[in-house]
């Protein structure tokens, strides 16, 4: 098993896991694919800044 490919599998398990925490990204209530995009894109800032 290749260890770098493990180790970026495992952090982008853990982006997703920490997406979860945002409601709006977790249960999709918007209803275009672009504003999904922007809540994603904003929770992916707050995440980068924490």
């Amino acid at each position: 098993m290749d260890r770098t490919l493990y180790r970026l599998h495992y952090q982008v398990e853990c982006f997703c896991h920490d997406l979860r925490r945002f409601r709006a990204a977790a249960t999709r209530y918007d209803k275009t694919a672009t504003c999904y995009l922007a809540v994603l894109h904003v929770a992916s800032m707050l995440l980068w800044l924490h």
